[in-house]
């Protein structure tokens, strides 16, 4: 009797414990020795710079010579200084725009390049092509055809508004950028949802087809909800790469007309090489911030898809 108390006592007490710790798993030194290049580079490349143009952000320093602190003035100063206000009134509408017409066409282009259609491959590769050519020579071709190629066209068909060059209208000099940005940025991100796509198992479709839903309604309630996750990637990653713009604004109108198409980080480079070094640094620590904000967004939301 006592022995069966004892072990009934000793069950208890088993099962009231709190569990075992896990032993910590010790990490091969190896590890640290291949990591500790990649951290020192990038500290000297990327921290390092970012830390001390953070600094002069609060002198009046011009990038040489002597200097002094402001505090924040250059802060003051930015908030209120329309050139600034412009830029990022412009990139922030660039980004946007950008962004809804590169993911309508390149989810219609996967759709179309992932159903039963001939020559997909081939398809596939030509559309690739323009994510693998530099910015700044698809601005200088682009640049070409909007000033020549298009008016020439336009004075032939009596079209008024294409007689002159887009990248010389303040109205339509940024649909120019968005054009072009979109058409070298629409194979990538296609890529992307071509992979979402073809995670789609193929029995859903053939329940819908069997149920009578039209192709209309298997892609706006079965392809669209269970790609969502790509599209948030998509969106995300667009808009924070579309912020930097800057070598195909360069090559179609370098800021112009006058500031209407100048970006931020022209701005910031502008500014740099005028003379307004501290000011600007003012100006990119505010930009870092913002894309600091915009990746834990993306952080945010993509922990939230997978989670739900």
């Amino acid at each position: 009797m006592t022995s069966t108390v004892t072990t009934g006592t000793a069950a208890r007490a088993a099962a009231t414990a709190p569990p075992p710790r896990r032993a910590r798993r010790r990490v091969e030194p190896i590890y640290y020795l291949l990591l500790m290049p990649t951290v020192v580079l990038f500290t000297l490349a990327i921290t390092v710079p970012g830390i001390i143009g953070i600094f002069f952000s609060f002198t009046d320093s011009i990038g040489i010579g002597d200097w002094s602190f402001v505090g924040l003035t250059n802060y003051v100063a930015m908030f209120s200084d329309p050139a600034i206000l412009q830029s990022y009134l412009f990139t922030f509408g660039f980004a946007v725009a950008t962004v809804v017409v590169v993911n309508l066409v390149a989810f219609l282009l996967a759709v179309g390049l992932t159903s039963r259609i001939r020559m997909k491959t081939a398809l596939r590769t030509v559309f690739v092509v323009p994510m693998v050519i530099s910015g700044i020579i698809i601005a200088y071709v682009f640049n070409f055809l909007f000033s020549n190629s298009l008016p020439a066209a336009g004075a032939a068909t009596g079209i008024g508004w294409l007689e002159t060059s887009l990248l010389a209208n303040p109205d339509l000099a940024w649909v120019a950028i968005v054009l072009v940005t979109a058409w070298q940025s629409i194979p990538g991100t296609m890529l992307i949802y071509i992979a979402g796509l073809l995670s789609v198992p193929g029995d859903v479709y053939e329940a819908a087809d069997l149920d009578g839903a039209s192709k209309v309604q298997q892609l706006l309630r079965i392809t669209v909800p269970l790609v969502a996750g790509y599209v948030v990637i998509n969106v995300i990653l667009g808009f924070k790469g579309y912020l930097n713009a800057y070598d195909i604004i360069v090559g179609l109108t370098n800021g112009g007309p006058g500031t209407e198409t100048r970006s931020v980080a022209m701005t910031i480079i502008a500014g740099f090489n005028g003379g307004d070094y501290a000011y600007q640094m003012a100006n990119a620590t505010i930009f870092f911030v913002v894309a600091v904000l915009i990746s834990l967004l993306q952080l945010s939301l993509t922990r939230t898809r997978k989670a739900s």
